[in-house]
């Protein structure tokens, strides 16, 4: 188990990966090297969960991590939820399990949402509409947002301009507009109990994720994707006032490495009564932790 009191920080969002040679390669090493150039990662292969793990440990963070179901839309294979899980159990003691299910897959999705909850410990669950090719507000994606709601975890969704794709042609096929924030209001008002995490500042959309954020009693942001040294004005305004308690740190590991992030963090112009709160204080009380 996690000692929550002792660790300096929480990460909300980081990606498990299957790293390079442990898949039959189908394009996904590409787009993984594609993205490693954009966002100027230093390794060269997608380091795996036991590696993910160490580092977090070393580091004394405790991490999110999940995969992202998106052969139906890609092609590229699946990372099975169930080895996520297994792995994160090896490192029970530094990461917390979230996963990711296609929302195409209806009942048999929720199906397995609650099988891995009820079963194989996991926290959350993980959505990348761009990815998936979804829009987050369709009706056919409610049997899972149900399951989920039910099982009392909470649901992350990307947001914004995605690095995934970036550059290559066509984007490599990711559409944009399936990742706008407000469609994530309609499942707000939806679920209103199911916690629900707009990842990223949410490029070109910010103003919209703040407006549902702040409407919103169970919308949060978390803050991974982009080094906070490039945070728009008013995300560090609402993250310093009325969102104190709704903003969560995340770095997008492996793109960007947490001490980066941390030390870009530090040098933010975020108050200081504030920085403890989106460390780590309000990702406990989202997961329902106590220190």
């Amino acid at each position: 188990m996690i000692d929550f009191a002792n660790v300096r920080a929480i990460d909300f969002h980081t990606h498990a990966e299957e790293a390079c040679g442990c898949h039959a390669d189908d394009g996904y090493d590409e787009l993984q090297s594609t993205m490693a150039k954009y966002f100027g990662a230093p390794w060269s292969h997608p380091p795996t969960i036991d590696e993910t793990a160490a580092h977090y440990r070393k580091a004394n963070i405790a991490a999110v991590i999940f995969p992202v179901d998106s052969e139906r839309e890609t092609g590229y294979r699946r990372y099975d939820n169930y080895e996520v899980a297994d792995a994160c159990a090896r490192n029970s003691d530094i990461l917390i399990p979230f996963a990711s299910i296609d929302p195409a897959k209806g009942k048999l999705g929720a199906r397995e949402a609650r099988n891995l909850v009820e079963n194989h410990g996991i926290k959350g669950f993980k959505f990348h509409p761009t990815m998936q090719g979804f829009y987050p507000n369709d009706r056919t994606a409610y049997p899972l947002y149900e399951a989920i709601a039910e099982a009392g975890v909470p649901a992350l969704f990307h947001t914004g301009q995605t690095g995934v794709g970036s550059g290559m042609r066509g984007g490599n096929g990711m559409r944009l507009k399936y990742s706008s924030p407000m469609h994530l209001d309609d499942l707000a008002v939806d679920f209103p109990d199911m916690k629900i995490i707009l990842a990223h500042p949410s490029f070109p959309w910010q103003e919209e994720a703040l407006s549902v954020a702040q409407h919103k009693p169970n919308v949060y942001i978390d803050l991974s994707g982009w080094s906070p040294k490039y945070f728009p004005k008013i995300l560090v305004q609402y993250a310093n006032t009325i969102l104190k308690k709704k903003m969560l740190f995340g770095s997008d590991w492996p793109m960007i490495a947490p001490e980066k992030w941390l030390d870009a963090f530090d040098k933010a112009e975020f108050r200081n009564e504030v920085r403890p709160l989106i460390l780590k204080d309000n990702a406990m009380s989202l997961l329902g932790t106590m220190a």
